[in-house]
C-alpha cells in the first residue's frame, strides 16, 4: 500500500480535509493510506512522529499556499526533506497549489504541480473538479517498481524515538456549519471579485483588439454595468447586481442590458453551503453554459458571467 504524507499549513486545514475526502476512493480500494500531523496521538513526540512518517512516505503532497511558504517548519524542514527524498528517488513529491502565491521559483517549482497547469484550487470554477484533477494525478503517480527497488534496504537512517502507531481512520473531517453572516461575507467578496474581474478583462480585451472599445461603470456599491463597442456600435452590454435575485440578499444577478432601473435579470448566482464550504450555484437560466449543478467559486461565477457577456463576439 502506498503511503501518502500531507505537508501543509494549519491555516489550510479545511482544504486538506476536502482533499482527504476526495482521496477516500483510493483508500477504500486499499491503494493508499494517508498521514498528516493531526494523527499524532497524545504522548507521541511531535517532531519524531513527523520525521518518521515523512521518511516512510512514498508520495509527499506539498499543499502550497502563502501560509505554507511562510511556515518555517513546512518550508525549511518538511519541504526540504521531501525534495531530498524526491531527488534520491526514494519518494515522489507532488506540489498541490491550493491558493495563489509566488511558488514557481522555489525548490519545488521545477516539479509538475497539481491541479493541471499549476492552477490554484481556489481559482477553479468548480472546486470539486479541481480536487478530482489532483486525485487523478496522484493515481498516475503511484510508485512504480523502480521507485521501491531503488530505496536502499539497509541505508542508514537517523534513529528516532519509537512512535506508537494506533489504528485510526484517515476520514476525520466533521460537518461544518456556516452562518448567515458567513454567507453574506462570501457573497460580498464574490461581487467585489466579479466587478474587478470584469473591469480588468474589459481593459485587456480593448488593448488586444483593434476596433473594440469598452466601458465599465460602477453605479453604486451593489451594481455595475459593462459594454463592448465594435466600431462604435454596442454589441454586448450587461448589468450585474448584488442581492436582487429570487433570494434577494443571497444572490448576484446578471441582466443582458445596462439599464440602471431595469430590475429584470437573465441569470442568477445563489449562495449555498454544504457541510464543508460555501459556494455559488447558478439558476441555469443561461442553459447553454451547463453550469447549474456546479459548485462555483468566486472565479467560477465570474467566468460564467463573462462567458455570457462575451458570447455575442464569439
Amino acid at each position: 500500500m502506498t503511503k501518502v504524507f500531507f505537508s501543509y499549513s494549519h491555516k489550510d486545514e479545511s482544504l486538506r480535509d476536502m482533499l482527504q475526502t476526495h482521496l477516500a476512493g483510493l483508500q477504500h480500494k486499499g491503494l493508499i493510506e494517508t498521514w498528516h500531523d493531526r494523527r499524532i496521538g497524545a504522548g507521541d513526540e511531535f517532531e519524531n512522529a513527523i520525521d518518521q512518517n515523512l521518511n516512510d512516505a512514498d508520495i509527499i503532497l506539498l499543499l502550497v499556499s502563502s501560509d505554507f511558504i511562510g511556515s518555517k517548519y513546512c518550508y525549511d524542514i518538511e519541504m526540504r526533506r521531501a525534495i531530498e527524498r524526491h531527488e534520491a528517488r526514494e519518494a515522489r513529491v507532488i506540489p498541490v497549489i491550493l491558493r495563489h502565491c509566488d511558488w514557481h521559483d522555489l525548490p519545488f517549482g521545477k516539479l509538475m504541480a497539481a491541479p493541471r497547469d499549476g492552477k490554484a484550487i481556489k481559482s477553479w470554477p468548480d472546486i470539486d473538479e479541481a480536487f478530482l484533477d489532483v486525485v487523478q494525478q496522484i493515481k498516475a503517480a503511484l510508485p512504480k517498481p523502480e521507485l521501491t527497488q531503488t530505496r536502499p534496504a539497509s541505508a542508514p537512517r537517523a534513529v528516532a524515538a519509537p512512535v506508537v502507531h494506533r489504528p485510526r481512520s484517515g476520514n476525520l473531517s466533521v460537518r461544518k456549519s456556516f452562518s448567515d453572516a458567513d454567507k453574506e461575507s462570501f457573497l460580498e467578496e464574490a461581487f467585489a471579485y466579479i466587478a474587478a474581474y470584469f473591469e480588468n478583462s474589459l481593459q485587456e480585451l480593448e488593448a488586444r483588439n483593434t476596433g473594440l472599445t469598452t466601458k465599465f461603470r460602477q453605479i453604486d456599491a451593489n451594481r455595475f454595468t459593462a459594454v463592448i463597442y465594435k466600431d462604435g456600435t454596442a454589441v454586448s452590454h450587461c448589468k450585474i447586481s448584488l442581492g436582487t435575485g429570487m433570494f434577494r440578499d443571497a444572490s448576484i444577478t446578471y441582466s443582458a442590458n445596462d439599464q440602471v432601473n431595469d430590475g429584470s435579470y437573465n441569470e442568477a448566482l445563489n449562495v449555498e453551503a454544504d457541510d464543508q464550504h460555501i459556494y455559488m450555484k447558478s439558476m441555469g437560466m443561461a442553459f447553454h453554459y451547463n453550469s447549474r449543478e456546479k459548485k462555483l467559486t468566486q472565479e467560477g461565477g465570474a467566468d460564467l458571467y463573462w462567458a455570457i457577456f462575451i458570447g455575442p463576439l464569439q
